[in-house]
């Protein structure tokens, strides 16, 4: 599979498996390294979580099923994120839900992520979403004192918009390695409003999430979900896919903004139908008939 270079000596599969639903897959820790290698053998090697997946289940969870197998950590990389707290049973000091970017919470989160996913380092720590009362000051000491403790490689965002990670970024020595957003043909946010643009400008690469809009491309009923599946379709023929999943997954990678999927499945055959879709190639017709369709009109 191809290799997307963050950093010098740091690369990702350029499909990511997201384990936000891990805790719904009711799966054993044996099953879970079973699915875990069987993702790995068809050629993905990043994972992605958050401290919240699952309510801040999903990390133990993974990481259970790493320690039965602790020679493949040094084969993969675990991205996780932080800065969103959340009430939850199983964390009774929460008492509100809101955000926390402060360099003790940074580094608590990442210290509790570490032990939770049994490893020693984390390859990529992101900052969950934009923080209306982030310090970035507090931002870069905490990615100072984690890179120079050696628990994480590298850093990033989620969902931040370009003013957001340009404030952020000018407080940092080293630089950002990517920005974590919601993209799909359903969902065009990011590409209209120049955050997509942000990625191209820092060479970095954006990882999607619900690149599949959530299930709507396959069940929404709204105007924009019934002319999206039927040009992802018509596509889907044309190109001779096994799914519309497939011509979604496609119409991504032929950004030039190289977007890495995230596929947020428990189901083998999902997953490698998603990276196959790898090999469909969309023309530059298919392509804007598909964003014609999500915007129900052409372009200018």
């Amino acid at each position: 599979m191809e290799r997307i270079q963050l950093t010098e000596d740091l690369s990702f599969s350029r499909f990511v498996h997201g384990l936000w639903r891990l805790s719904d897959w009711n799966l054993t820790k044996e099953e879970t390294l079973s699915l875990l290698l069987k993702t790995y053998e068809a050629g993905i090697t990043t994972y992605d979580h958050a401290d919240i997946y699952g309510s801040y289940t999903c990390e133990e969870l993974f990481g259970e099923a790493l320690a039965l197998n602790p020679s493949l950590r040094e084969k993969i990389e675990i991205v996780t994120k932080c800065g969103i707290v959340l009430e939850s049973k199983n964390r009774p000091e929460h008492q509100s839900h809101h955000y926390n970017t402060s360099k003790e919470h940074i580094i608590a989160s990442a210290d509790r992520s570490l032990n939770n996913l049994q490893t020693d380092y984390i390859d990529v720590l992101l900052i969950h979403r934009p923080d209306p009362m982030m310090d970035p000051s507090e931002v870069a000491e905490a990615f100072t004192t984690l890179k120079k403790d050696g628990k994480v490689r590298a850093f990033g965002v989620s969902n931040f918009k370009d003013h957001q990670f340009t404030m952020l970024q000018s407080y940092l020595e080293e630089k950002l390695v990517t920005n974590q957003i919601e993209v799909s043909p359903y969902e065009l946010e990011n590409m209209d409003d120049g955050t997509l643009n942000l990625c191209l400008r820092e060479r970095l690469t954006a990882m999607a999430w619900s690149p599949l809009a959530g299930g709507k491309l396959f069940t929404g009923t709204d105007d924009k979900s019934l002319r999206l599946r039927e040009t992802l379709t018509k596509v889907q023929e044309e190109i001779g896919a096994t799914g519309i999943d497939q011509v979604a997954y496609a119409w991504l990678l032929k950004h030039p903004a190289k977007i890495m999927p995230i596929v947020g499945s428990g189901n083998i055959n999902r997953i490698k139908q998603a990276i196959d879709s790898k090999n469909m190639e969309l023309n530059l017709d298919q392509w804007f008939e598909i964003l014609h369709s999500s915007m129900g009109h052409d372009v200018p």
